[in-house]
């Protein structure tokens, strides 16, 4: 990605949520960011503090400003910013900052105050929607038709918001259409997150030494199943627990689950209430090398979440060389292909989500095959490649030229 740019831009990144939390929006905000410095910009990041204090740090060559956050009630995962507190902390880091462009990547507090203060300032914006107003309504204390009622007006106020945008972005064509049929947004057009296949080379090749190991991997190891993602209730993963119980009597093997979120400790009591709490881990929140080594000693992975506009953890798979079984819901069919390089599930379907994950957990071979074939597919998400379509997208709405669907 360190490609040398040909007109150098100051570029302001904003985002509601950012490394180190773990979660798709903050490991694209965060690629992105590092991407663009990668390639000769000058990039900065607004974001939320992850531990409530203001302040500055330098992070891949991109300097971030955090600002004073608080813990959102019902979702410890996620900090943010008071609306009587962001609006004059953003101004200060436009005053700082003068950007040529802004890509926002929520409409929500803080990207709400940095769409408006680029409105003030006229300075040309780019916004990018990574969220599902029903994964943020399931954590207020609402019931029955409220919570859909409010998830209505979430979309219609993304619509208000990303409205005043110069260009409207979303990872697949599926995230698009949400967007532009909930939202009325009609010129929305898709650029997909991307992944930088070939730093997932040395996982790949820890995957690929296994199956290759005399007289059979599966006669040296169990195999492992992994999720990893924020364990909350759009996630699912208590249908992938119920699934490895159900084969966990007569097909050896372990699951290990990457992340933490509200749900952790009722899923937790479910393996343990099933009786696989000693084949079931949970590793919580990790670094970027403890991640690695999971999908190093990964074999299957799923994801069984519903909510996915993307899903960049599936993509890292892919990119390792792993078989994939995932819900057929929203946008995780553009990514995986039934019987190419994984299985889809009905999600509620937790017979057939186990007989999927049997099937690859006993055939190495399958296994293979499907993970060569899902590293053959993620070429088309290259990260040079986003990087490129939203350079040319900076470039676009800085000289005024319309931007087209």
């Amino acid at each position: 990605m360190g490609v040398p740019t040909v007109n150098m831009l100051r570029i302001l990144v904003a985002a509601d949520t950012f490394a180190p939390d773990v979660n798709g929006a903050a490991r694209f905000a965060d690629r992105l960011s590092a991407g663009l410095a990668g390639r000769g910009h000058e990039v900065h990041v607004v974001a939320p503090s992850p531990t409530g204090g203001a302040g500055v740090e330098m992070r891949d060559g991109v300097v971030v400003h955090r600002l004073a956050s608080r813990r959102m009630p019902g979702l410890d995962a996620m900090r943010v910013c008071l609306p009587w507190e962001v609006s004059s902390e953003v101004k200060k880091v436009f005053g700082d900052v003068r950007p040529d462009v802004v890509h926002t990547n929520g409409h929500m507090l803080l990207g709400r105050a940095v769409v408006q203060q680029a409105l003030r300032e006229e300075v040309p914006l780019v916004a990018t929607n990574h969220l599902m107003p029903e994964n943020i309504v399931g954590y207020l204390p609402l019931f029955g038709p409220l919570r859909s009622v409010f998830a209505e007006w979430m979309y219609r106020d993304l619509g208000r918001v990303y409205s005043r945008a110069d260009a409207v972005t979303a990872p697949t064509a599926r995230a698009v259409e949400l967007i532009n049929r909930r939202a009325g947004l009609t010129a929305a057009f898709p650029v997909s997150n991307g992944i930088d296949a070939e730093s997932y080379d040395q996982a790949r090749a820890a995957v690929a030494a296994r199956r290759s190991t005399p007289g059979g991997p599966d006669t040296l190891y169990e195999p492992t199943v992994l999720f990893v993602g924020r364990l909350d209730q759009e996630k699912r993963v208590d249908e992938l627990i119920r699934a490895f119980a159900r084969i966990a009597p007569d097909v050896p093997g372990r699951l290990e689950i990457v992340g933490d979120g509200a749900c952790r400790a009722t899923w937790e009591a479910l393996a343990d209430r099933l009786g696989v709490a000693h084949r079931v881990r949970f590793l919580g929140r990790v670094s970027d090398d403890d991640l690695m080594s999971a999908y190093a000693t990964a074999d299957v992975f799923c994801m069984p979440g519903v909510s996915e506009l993307q899903s960049i953890v599936t993509m890292e798979a892919m990119a390792v060389g792993l078989p994939v079984v995932a819900a057929d819901a929203m946008a995780l069919p553009h990514l995986v292909r039934p019987g190419t390089n994984g299985e889809l599930f009905t999600p509620g379907d937790v017979a057939g989500l186990a007989g999927h994950l049997r099937t690859l957990m006993t055939d190495v071979t399958l296994r293979e095959r499907y993970g060569t074939a899902g590293r053959e597919l993620i070429e088309a998400h290259a990260m040079g490649a986003t990087l490129g379509i939203f350079e040319a997208l900076y470039e676009k709405v800085m000289s005024g030229t319309p931007v087209a669907a």
